[in-house]
């Protein structure tokens, strides 16, 4: 136990490393000018709340331009600031993303809907409007949010058209829509059979809490529209505070509107589980979200794609089966792949590798009869054993078709 303590102590202490490093201990900063927020309650001036803690990579070795608001949960009714605020902005920092964590208004301070709503509308246009003194991308720029927070997060994703306040300033002439969406776990129908109890309690506030009407509204899988942004979504099978039903509900969602989505759920695993980066399994799912995000051009914008075509042999004999990739020198960009069948691949302009430097890689079957029953699975990265360095092409518009003859020998 007591080594396990001390892992995790070490854990929190790297994260706040990683932080510090980057921005020093930033301050709340207020949402609206002094005198301007909406829905203004005594007890705000006691939490502060709404405002902004900013972790920026400017200057920084990896900063990509890429920004992302992380809203913790908590039921509406407190805020996991640690483990889903402070932590995933340490993640993200280190993935040179500029981390926003925000502080929104809750239920047990008498805070209700529309309230939330407005302070995440607000901070999404507060990070684009300030994108070219942070160094931002304002097209790249992600909402995150975990169990109530998520459900925060998805009505950014759906409700950024709704006018949840008056406008205060030229800030709230900024478009409040995020580019993408992360939900983990999270709470999205207030529907009585799979909602967080607590959270609808917190969010309608209880003149409304029973009403089946409101609660129909905000349930944010009724919502989705085309112009929901593509949607990552993470939950465990175990999670009995927030049942799977909610995440499943909204990727059904995204689905029938034809917005592109992934959607992880983990077998094992309580509800709150955070980054836990300690579980070999369930630690897992960063680098899945990683990987969607390359795949969705967050940490770098999208070079164009070219059509390919072209032939592979093996000493001659094309493969069987397989495939070829092409894998671009920066990292901050997606790989693409092309089946082969009987050693030709083609692929066209909408799905085709980038037009940037690349290295190519080939796997597949190598099979002298033809038959698929007498081959050896193969992986190629050179022309032949005797190169020293990997085959790499660069990708441009007016590329020929292509030929490659490996050897094994």
């Amino acid at each position: 136990m007591h080594h396990t303590l001390f892992g995790l102590a070490l854990f929190t202490g790297i994260l706040a490393a990683t932080l510090d490093a980057t921005a020093e201990s930033p301050a709340l900063e207020p949402l609206w000018p002094a005198g301007k927020t909406p829905y203004a309650l005594p007890v705000d001036a006691e939490t502060g709340s709404p405002g902004l803690r900013a972790y920026l990579t400017k200057g920084g070795e990896r900063h990509t331009g890429a920004s992302v608001l992380i809203c913790p949960g908590g039921g509406y009714g407190g805020l996991a600031q640690d483990h889903e605020g402070l932590q995933p902005a340490a993640w993200f920092v280190e993935q040179g993303v500029s981390a926003y964590v925000l502080q929104y208004r809750l239920g047990s301070a008498g805070h209700h809907y529309p309230t939330q709503l407005a302070d995440v509308q607000r901070a999404l246009r507060t990070m684009r409007s300030r994108a070219g003194a942070d160094g931002l991308d304002p097209a790249r720029i992600a909402i995150m949010g975990f169990s109530a927070g998520g459900h925060l997060a998805s009505m950014a994703g759906t409700l950024f058209d709704e006018k949840a306040y008056e406008k205060s300033d030229a800030i709230d002439e900024v478009s409040a829509r995020p580019d993408l969406a992360i939900l983990c776990y999270p709470v999205i129908s207030l529907d009585a059979a799979i909602t967080h109890g607590g959270s609808r309690k917190n969010l309608l506030g209880p003149d409304r809490a029973a009403d089946d009407e409101w609660a129909k509204k905000l349930s944010s899988d009724l919502n989705v529209t085309g112009k929901t942004p593509p949607t990552f979504l993470f939950q465990t099978d175990a999670d009995t505070a927030v049942p799977a039903e909610n995440a499943a509900r909204f990727y059904l969602a995204l689905r029938a509107a034809g917005v592109p989505a992934e959607f992880h759920v983990y077998q094992d695993g309580p509800h709150g589980v955070g980054l836990r980066l300690s579980d070999p399994v369930l630690g897992s799912w960063t680098g899945l979200l990683k990987n969607w995000l390359k795949g969705n051009f967050f940490f770098a914008p999208a070079p164009p794609r070219v059509a390919v075509s072209g032939t592979v042999t093996l000493d001659g004999t094309p493969l069987y089966r397989g495939a070829i990739t092409f894998y671009p020198e920066s990292d901050a960009l997606p790989a693409t792949s092309a089946s082969l069948r009987e050693g030709k691949f083609s692929l066209k302009a909408d799905d085709g590798p980038l037009a940037v430097p690349s290295r190519i890689q080939l796997e597949g079957w190598s099979d002298a009869t033809g038959t698929g029953l007498d081959g050896k699975l193969v992986v190629l990265h050179k022309l032949s054993p005797a190169d020293s360095q990997d085959l790499r092409i660069e990708v441009t518009p007016e590329m020929a078709p292509l030929t490659w003859t490996f050897r094994s020998r």
